[in-house]
């Protein structure tokens, strides 16, 4: 195996054990309150996850921005710069953190008015975000340094803090709901110590690992205005990129629904493939943010040909064997997921669909690490406009004839559209086209 191949991989998988663990925090506490004896706290938990799932998605840009700029500082050994990078970025997540503890109650209130829910469930759910929004400085606080610790080559110590999350929360809403006795307050209580641990972990990991950059820590010119205006216009492309990426799946999702049960079921269940695939494809983007960010920091031409041909090979190699995976064993997967024989039957209509996922899909998440390492983000934001202006159009042009294959047909072009524009956007940047 080659050098290049063990660098991606040293990133890559690490990022894919993270990715995976993630949804095991939802998955713990339902679990749990699967178990007090009422369907309510179940959909309780399902309206408030899905809330917070989207708030922080929004805030995503935090970790991506961080990642980007820290691995070009990296790789120029500015320690000064990747220090600050880190500051800059905590200290804008604090911010938002704060306005999140604010305006906690209209963002409540705003969100419940467009969700259909019964009384019961709403009352629970609100009591669960109202504990649970008090992890938010501590989310966004592990955004910032996790996407720091993938620009410093490091995806190791992000996966240690989403173990110990895991843990922690297995743990804690355990002991607080069968032995405290204390329901759907103690699933809250255990999640946000379970981010505060995360929080914790990850200070700790930075003081043994990183705690000599300390002394690069001079705040007079921290918010140094040309570094700063950089650092916002990073982030703000990709937060805009971010609100296009959850329209359209929010939207995906919504109009499945409009189909009626089974057709939200299939929608539902075949996702979960699509899900499936970019955990280990957001992987391998990790490992673009980092090795082509380094690369620009070093100003090395050749390596980051290098990179980019070998994430490439890696990203062809996967979506063939998905697409194998898919075609050979995706039937029963899904009989795993339900015994539903009518859903199981409607989604062989479909199935041909996410069999093309991977092979249009794949380059998409590539080129997205790619431009996050290149701090090319106005390419990723345009792209994403384009893309996702192409889904709706394709969908209201056919949804009437097509119906559901409409929905499928503007999704997969809304993929494939996103890795051409941005490899034709990406032509000007020569480092990576000459």
């Amino acid at each position: 195996m080659s050098p290049t191949s063990k660098q991606i991989l040293h990133i890559a998988i690490p990022s894919i054990i993270s990715n995976i663990t993630i949804p095991l925090l939802g998955l713990v506490d339902v679990a749990i309150v699967g178990h007090l004896g009422s369907a309510s706290y179940i959909g309780a938990i399902a309206l408030g996850g899905m809330l917070f799932n989207m708030i922080y998605w929004i805030f995503g840009f935090l970790r991506m921005g961080t990642s980007g700029l820290t691995a070009q500082s990296y790789g120029g050994h500015n320690m000064k710069e990747v220090t600050h990078v880190l500051m800059r970025s905590l200290s804008i997540g604090m911010l938002l953190a704060c306005l999140l503890l604010i305006l906690q109650y209209p963002i409540r209130i705003i969100a419940f008015h467009f969700i259909s829910a019964s009384v019961e469930v709403q009352h629970l759910s609100a009591t669960y975000f109202h504990i649970c929004i008090w992890g938010a400085p501590a989310t966004l606080g592990l955004y910032s340094l996790s996407g720091w610790f993938i620009g410093m080559q490091n995806a190791k110590y992000p996966m240690y803090i989403a173990i110990t999350q895991n843990i922690a929360n297995i743990i804690a809403s355990t002991f607080l709901v069968f032995v405290c006795n204390m329901k759907i307050e103690g699933v809250a209580i255990g999640t946000l110590i379970a981010q505060y641990a995360g929080l914790f972990m990850a200070f700790l990991l930075w003081l043994h690992h990183y705690g000599y950059l300390r002394k690069y820590i001079h705040f007079k010119n921290l918010f140094e205005h040309t570094a700063m205006k950089r650092f916002l216009q990073v982030n703000r492309d990709i937060f805009f990129r971010t609100i296009c990426l959850v329209t359209v799946t929010v939207f995906f999702t919504s109009t499945g629904a409009s189909y009626g049960d089974v057709l939200l079921a299939v929608n539902t269940l075949l996702m979960q493939l699509f899900t499936l695939f970019s955990y280990i494809m957001d992987g391998f983007a990790y490992a673009g943010e980092a090795l082509t960010g380094k690369c620009v920091g070093t100003a090395d031409r050749k390596e980051l040909h290098n990179t980019v041909r070998h994430l490439f090979r890696w990203g062809i190699a996967l979506a063939l064997l998905f697409t194998f995976l898919y075609a050979t064993g995706g039937k029963e997967f899904l009989g795993l997921l339900t015994n539903d024989s009518t859903v199981l039957s409607v989604s062989a209509s479909y199935f041909y669909w996410v069999l093309a996922i991977p092979l249009v899909g794949f380059s998409a998440f590539l080129l997205d690490g790619i431009c996050i390492g290149l701090t090319a983000t106005g390419a990723m934001l345009k792209a994403m406009i384009i893309a996702s202006v192409s889904f709706f159009l394709i969908y209201w042009s056919m949804y009437s004839t097509l119906n559901n294959h409409a929905l499928w047909l503007s999704f997969i072009s809304y993929l494939l559209s996103r890795s051409i524009i941005q490899a034709f956007l990406l032509r000007k940047y020569k480092d990576i086209t000459t």
